[in-house]
């Protein structure tokens, strides 16, 4: 089975409505320089287990230049590890958003950040297994 590395259309997460619920009543855990916020969400015949989408606060990264090339490495981060959090959610009928935000003070290079995606990712789809392997009171 080949992997589908695409990034697409329908695995982006661009509710505003479902990123304040993400916010609001969304689970979340750290994996520096990274901060994955997870939400379920109703399954209206979507195509992807999860819809993403990429935070990189202006506070702390006031030029655009610097605030765009770091929204470009975590999605490409994603994009190449996302298989890890899929395959977990191979069985699952819900669907999650995701939002992944950077946390660092300062840019951090590249490879820094997929090794952290890649285990943020890992952990994610054990927590969303094992919440879907729970039984509902």
């Amino acid at each position: 089975m080949e992997k589908d590395l695409r990034f697409r259309r329908e695995e982006r997460l661009k509710s505003w409505k479902a990123i304040g619920l993400m916010f609001k009543e969304g689970q979340s855990f750290g994996q520096y320089p990274l901060r994955f916020v997870w939400l379920p969400m109703e399954a209206d015949q979507a195509a992807f287990s999860a819809q993403f989408t990429v935070s990189v606060p202006k506070k702390k990264f006031k030029k655009a230049v610097d605030r765009n090339r770091l929204r470009r490495q975590i999605r490409e981060a994603y994009r190449l590890n996302k298989h890890l959090l899929y395959h977990n959610l191979e069985n699952s009928d819900k669907v999650y958003a995701l939002m992944v935000i950077y946390v660092a003070k300062d840019g951090l290079e590249y490879s820094e950040i997929e090794v952290n995606m890649n285990r943020g990712l890992r952990r994610l789809g054990k927590l969303l297994r094992n919440s879907d392997n729970q039984p509902t009171q």
